[in-house]
Protein backbone atom coordinates (compact mmCIF):
# COMPACT_ATOMS: atom_id res chain seq x y z
CA UNK A 1 0.00 0.00 0.00
CA UNK A 2 2.77 2.39 0.97
CA UNK A 3 4.60 1.65 -2.31
CA UNK A 4 1.45 2.38 -4.33
CA UNK A 5 1.01 5.76 -2.61
CA UNK A 6 4.65 6.68 -3.30
CA UNK A 7 4.23 5.78 -6.99
CA UNK A 8 1.03 7.81 -7.21
CA UNK A 9 2.71 10.84 -5.59
CA UNK A 10 5.68 10.52 -7.98
CA UNK A 11 3.32 10.32 -10.97
CA UNK A 12 1.47 13.47 -9.86
CA UNK A 13 4.76 15.32 -9.38
CA UNK A 14 5.91 14.36 -12.88
CA UNK A 15 2.63 15.54 -14.42
CA UNK A 16 2.86 18.81 -12.50
CA UNK A 17 6.43 19.37 -13.68
CA UNK A 18 5.39 18.97 -17.31
CA UNK A 19 2.64 21.54 -16.90
CA UNK A 20 5.00 24.11 -15.39
CA UNK A 21 6.91 24.55 -18.66
CA UNK A 22 5.19 27.12 -20.83
CA UNK A 23 5.55 27.14 -24.60
CA UNK A 24 8.84 28.90 -25.32
CA UNK A 25 10.92 29.85 -28.35
CA UNK A 26 14.69 30.29 -28.37
CA UNK A 27 15.92 32.11 -31.49
CA UNK A 28 19.62 31.98 -32.37
CA UNK A 29 20.62 34.64 -34.91
CA UNK A 30 23.66 34.07 -37.12
CA UNK A 31 25.11 35.93 -40.09
CA UNK A 32 25.85 34.46 -43.52
CA UNK A 33 29.22 33.20 -42.23
CA UNK A 34 27.58 31.37 -39.32
CA UNK A 35 28.80 33.80 -36.66
CA UNK A 36 26.34 34.55 -33.86
CA UNK A 37 24.92 38.08 -33.90
CA UNK A 38 24.53 40.00 -30.65
CA UNK A 39 22.26 43.04 -30.61
CA UNK A 40 19.84 41.93 -33.34
CA UNK A 41 16.17 42.84 -32.85
CA UNK A 42 13.69 39.98 -33.13
CA UNK A 43 9.93 40.45 -33.55
CA UNK A 44 7.21 37.77 -33.60
CA UNK A 45 3.85 38.16 -35.33
CA UNK A 46 0.81 35.85 -35.23
CA UNK A 47 -0.60 36.77 -38.64
CA UNK A 48 0.85 37.34 -42.09
CA UNK A 49 -1.00 40.66 -42.29
CA UNK A 50 0.61 41.95 -39.08
CA UNK A 51 3.98 40.68 -40.31
CA UNK A 52 3.60 42.43 -43.67
CA UNK A 53 2.46 45.70 -42.06
CA UNK A 54 4.94 45.28 -39.18
CA UNK A 55 2.22 46.02 -36.61
CA UNK A 56 0.96 44.24 -33.50
CA UNK A 57 4.12 42.27 -32.71
CA UNK A 58 3.21 39.76 -30.00
CA UNK A 59 6.75 39.66 -28.66
CA UNK A 60 10.04 41.50 -29.16
CA UNK A 61 13.56 40.89 -27.89
CA UNK A 62 17.19 41.72 -28.62
CA UNK A 63 19.78 38.97 -28.94
CA UNK A 64 22.31 38.60 -26.14
CA UNK A 65 26.10 38.23 -26.46
CA UNK A 66 25.60 34.65 -27.72
CA UNK A 67 23.13 35.71 -30.43
CA UNK A 68 20.13 34.34 -28.54
CA UNK A 69 16.67 35.85 -27.99
CA UNK A 70 14.23 34.05 -25.69
CA UNK A 71 10.45 34.21 -25.74
CA UNK A 72 8.24 32.69 -23.04
CA UNK A 73 4.55 31.97 -22.60
CA UNK A 74 3.73 31.75 -26.33
CA UNK A 75 0.84 30.05 -28.07
CA UNK A 76 1.53 26.72 -29.79
CA UNK A 77 1.16 28.21 -33.29
CA UNK A 78 3.51 29.15 -36.13
CA UNK A 79 4.90 32.70 -35.92
CA UNK A 80 6.12 35.12 -38.56
CA UNK A 81 9.50 36.51 -37.58
CA UNK A 82 11.50 39.62 -38.46
CA UNK A 83 15.14 39.82 -37.43
CA UNK A 84 17.17 42.98 -38.08
CA UNK A 85 20.60 44.30 -37.25
CA UNK A 86 21.94 47.42 -38.94
CA UNK A 87 21.34 46.93 -42.69
CA UNK A 88 20.89 43.13 -42.49
CA UNK A 89 17.74 41.06 -41.99
CA UNK A 90 16.17 37.65 -42.62
CA UNK A 91 14.13 38.72 -45.68
CA UNK A 92 14.00 35.99 -48.28
CA UNK A 93 14.33 33.06 -45.88
CA UNK A 94 13.39 31.90 -42.39
CA UNK A 95 10.44 34.25 -42.12
CA UNK A 96 8.00 31.82 -40.51
CA UNK A 97 8.47 29.24 -37.76
CA UNK A 98 6.96 25.79 -37.78
CA UNK A 99 4.06 25.34 -35.37
CA UNK A 100 5.56 25.51 -31.88
CA UNK A 101 5.18 22.45 -29.68
CA UNK A 102 3.08 23.32 -26.66
CA UNK A 103 4.69 23.03 -23.23
CA UNK A 104 8.18 22.79 -24.76
CA UNK A 105 11.24 24.92 -25.39
CA UNK A 106 11.30 25.25 -29.19
CA UNK A 107 14.56 26.29 -30.87
CA UNK A 108 15.28 27.84 -34.27
CA UNK A 109 18.23 29.47 -36.00
CA UNK A 110 17.68 32.50 -38.25
CA UNK A 111 20.25 33.77 -40.74
CA UNK A 112 20.55 37.49 -41.43
CA UNK A 113 22.38 38.89 -44.45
Amino acid sequence: MKKTIHLLVAFVLVLTAFQIIKTQLVVTVVNELGNKEAGASVQLFETEEDYTKETNAVAEAVTDAKGIARFKDLKAIPYYIIVRKENRDNAGGGEKTDKLEGGRINKITVVIQ
